[in-house]
């Protein structure tokens, strides 16, 4: 979208700085960049914005505009598909839109003008699970894979799921992956005789982990060593304090793209299984160019295509929730047993695991 077909003559400004940045960011980032002009087209002439908003870029970034523009922004009312709107942002998304709003700040106001940006909650993370739990948690899918076919309020949990299911829990237990990094898994990240698996680290992820690093290495605040590494808010800490974080960051070796982690016994028998079941279903029949080496792949036909096609992060997130929502129907009663967490990410933050030094042999 070029700066003219903006309504307000500040967001048409705010469009030509971004697209001025082409070549200077990253891809990603300009997309991200354009999202929030986007989301401050949307947001000038509502009548929680002031008037002024619309006159200026600079004007944009005072906390007259921010604040009201913050508030649409978490509350969803900006966003982009009609459908999604009232739909509350993620706090990742938040995230994003923060540090875009930083950047544009950066670009827009003079050199040397401080410009107040909303605070970002750290959200509450829900509870993690006992390691106590967790083996209780593979005992019962191994139960409910051997078990027959599974209806409760609608919901249908076939043998074919429950062994995807089965294989997809043995993964999170012992390489703790996120939905994402599980959904990018190919049959490549699968060692010969399945002893290992490996998770390719989103840039999130690695981020992560430089931070964390540094910040150990160091002693500065991970908030801090974040803004360093990121050139965001270098007006905020002192010289020596950046050249101490750049310095610590250059030493380290590089985060590795792919991380390999050993597979339990019990593990490589789910994951077989589900191997052996995955190539009935990935046919030479199925148009799937370029598709057929994801390793999670899809049961049934649905929009996003026919049986077979891999499973995006929204879908393994689903297929785990109906899978623990039906152990739980089963051991609804049993001596000992709480209803466990529906979410991934309960389980992934549960679990303490290490990964292999080196590749395994013939990777």
């Amino acid at each position: 979208m070029t700066p003219k077909a903006y309504k307000a003559a500040s967001v048409r400004q705010l469009a030509a700085v971004v697209d001025g940045m082409a070549g200077t960011v990253s891809e990603g980032r300009l997309r991200q960049l354009r999202m929030v002009v986007g989301m401050f087209d949307r947001a000038v002439g509502r009548e929680e914005m002031p008037g002024r908003a619309s006159r200026s870029a600079a004007q944009l970034f005072t906390w007259a505009a921010l604040r009201p523009f913050w508030e649409l922004a978490a509350a969803g009312e900006l966003r982009h598909w009609e459908k999604g709107v009232g739909k509350p942002l993620p706090v990742t998304t938040l995230r994003v839109v923060r540090n875009c709003l930083e950047i544009l700040a950066g670009r827009v106001l003079p050199e040397g003008r401080w410009v107040r940006l909303p605070e970002l909650e750290v959200p509450v993370l829900k509870p993690t699970v006992d390691d106590r739990s967790l083996a209780a948690l593979y005992r019962g899918m191994v139960d409910l894979a051997a078990q027959g076919p599974l209806v409760r309020d609608g919901t249908a949990l076939s043998v074919e799921d429950r062994t995807r299911l089965l294989a997809m829990v043995a993964v999170l237990l012992d390489a703790g992956p996120r939905s994402g990094e599980m959904a990018a898994q190919t049959l490549a990240d699968l060692a010969p005789g399945e002893v290992a698996v490996g998770v390719r680290r989103r840039s999130q992820r690695l981020d992560e982990y430089r931070v964390g690093e540094v910040a150990a290495v160091t002693g500065v605040h991970p908030v801090t060593v974040s803004k360093v590494l990121s050139g965001l808010g270098n007006d905020r800490f002192s010289e020596a304090t950046e050249a101490l974080v750049l310095e610590a960051a250059a030493a380290l070796p590089p985060v590795p793209e792919v991380e390999w982690f050993e597979l339990r016994e019990g593990s490589r028998v789910a994951v077989r299984r589900w191997l052996a079941l995955r190539e009935r279903l990935v046919s030479e029949d199925v148009p799937l160019t370029g598709q057929r080496t994801g390793l999670w792949v899809s049961l049934v036909p649905s929009k996003a295509g026919p049986i077979g096609i891999p499973l995006r992060a929204q879908g393994l997130r689903q297929a785990y929730a109906r899978g623990i929502t039906a152990l739980n129907w089963v051991m609804a009663g049993s001596h000992g047993w709480e209803p466990f967490p529906t979410t991934m990410e309960q389980v992934r933050r549960s679990v303490d695991v290490v990964p292999l030094l080196d590749p395994p042999v013939g990777v």
